[in-house]
């Protein structure tokens, strides 16, 4: 027998209890924050327990010359004494070992960091995360260069940072490493539920960003089309949901069929439609290959591109694209110019900012709007020193929400919150193209003798 269930409506809220009043805000957030530190301080200390699991094990085998193998059983063997106490899966505990391993090991001052509450969880992934590529004894440096970044950066901006911080400390340069990674080039399929499946291309990371855009402009058209007819149209897909349906139709007709503004058997306006992206390429980078790691070309809000992608792009583009003057010493943005016919306020503030200036937000700035710090109806000029960068949901947030904004000098941005709590934003800066290097030890005076020590 089959029966249709209906979802019961969700329970009304709670009337307030009166006998206890709403606290402020600021009080919520001073909670907020107590209790993350004390679970950061109770995670820290699983993960040092469970690395010493971890080294348990494989001291067991220390002295048996054991193989791979049997170091891997002596794991899998602790792992599922863990896991039966817990009431979890040994695979899972035994991915926990190894990663908690690998951050009391590699990672110690990551490690103290999040037990300080410095930095969070999702910090300490990205570090792990950006680190796995590099070979062992290069995380030292890494681990302490990366602390040291992470101070007053959210995730996504911290992980494109050390991103670019990992290419200087890596033994072999970012070309090199593209090349081999271009075999592993593929498109799988993983079977899902419902009659629903995932099909996943693994591409170079610039077609595939630009492969995501173009997508997400071709929707963003047939939305558009559909809010300025006066015809009633049944057709709600959602943004993604287009995406998804015009990637299908080009890969199945070579055409989007889905094209509102098509009128004959070719594609309509969505076929006009190119990805766009945003290249910087550090002029040295592109004269000396060699030294490519030492300040690598950056597809902006994604890491750091090839020289040889970087400098394709950069000699047969059709599009506009900007060429950014940097302090060699500061890696300040000191000018900008374009051989296309651009607006010179927008290629400085694209320079300059590169992503939404609100705090922590990594959307790029070709995809964000140029907004007026302090209103344009207020008296506010269009000039640079009062114009930035926000994506939708933060231009949204700053016109309608208690949040305010100022511009300092410099680019700088100082937010300040409805509790009063202040946030400085400010620019992301260029590598400096001079590198200063302590200078070596002189050599001991033969006259003076040997040191005492």
């Amino acid at each position: 027998m089959h029966s249709d269930t209906v979802s019961a409506p969700p329970p009304d809220p709670p009337p307030p209890d009166p006998s206890r009043p709403a606290r402020p805000l600021t009080v919520v957030l001073d909670d907020v924050l107590r209790t993350g530190a004390a679970l950061a301080a109770a995670e820290v200390a699983r993960t040092r327990a469970l690395a010493e699991a971890g080294h348990l094990a494989l001291d067991v085998m220390a002295d048996q010359r054991a193989t791979a193998r049997a170091a891997e059983l002596a794991l899998r063997e602790v792992a599922s004494e863990l896991a039966a106490a817990e009431n979890l899966s040994d695979r899972t505990v035994q991915t926990q070992i190894g990663r908690a391993m690998t951050l009391v090991d590699d990672y110690p001052h990551t490690l103290a960091a999040w037990e300080a509450g410095a930095i969070t969880r999702t910090h300490v992934q990205v570090i792990i995360d950006v680190g796995c590529p590099l070979p062992v004894d290069a995380r030292a440096e890494y681990d302490l260069l990366a602390v040291a970044t992470a101070d007053g950066l959210s995730p996504g901006r911290l992980r494109s940072r050390l991103a670019m911080l990992a290419e200087r400390l890596h033994p072999t340069t970012i070309t090199e490493r593209h090349h081999r990674g271009r075999d592993t080039r593929s498109v799988r399929i993983v079977t899902g539920q419902d009659g629903m499946s995932d099909l996943i291309a693994t591409l170079p990371t610039v077609l595939a960003v630009g492969i995501s855009d173009r997508l997400t402009q071709q929707a963003r058209t047939i939305v558009d089309a559909r809010g300025n007819t006066n015809e009633t149209l049944t057709d709600e897909r959602t943004t993604a949901q287009l995406r998804a349906d015009i990637l299908t139709d080009l890969l199945l007709t070579a055409a989007p069929e889905a094209d509102p503004t098509r009128t004959d058997d070719g594609p309509g306006t969505l076929g006009t439609i190119r990805a766009r992206i945003q290249v910087i390429v550090p002029a040295l980078t592109l004269l000396t290959p060699d030294r490519e790691n030492l300040d690598p070309a950056e597809l902006v809000g994604h890491g750091p591109l090839d020289a040889d992608t970087a400098r394709t792009l950069a000699d047969t583009t059709t599009l506009p694209w900007d060429r950014v003057i940097t302090h060699p010493i500061t890696g300040a943005v000191l000018h900008t110019d374009t051989y296309h016919r651009t607006t010179a306020i927008d290629r400085h503030l694209r320079a300059r900012d590169r992503h939404c200036r609100w705090p922590g937000c990594t959307v790029p700035a070709t995809r964000s709007e140029v907004d007026h710090t302090h209103d344009h109806a207020l008296g506010g000029e269009t000039t640079i020193t009062n114009l930035a960068h926000l994506c939708q949901r933060h231009h949204t947030q700053k016109q309608f929400t208690r949040w305010t904004v100022k511009q300092l000098p410099g680019g700088v941005l100082e937010w300040t919150s409805p509790t009063g709590r202040t946030y400085t934003d400010e620019p992301l800066p260029y590598s400096p193209a001079v590198r200063f290097l302590p200078d070596d030890p002189p050599p001991p005076d033969p006259e003076e003798g040997s040191p005492p020590f």
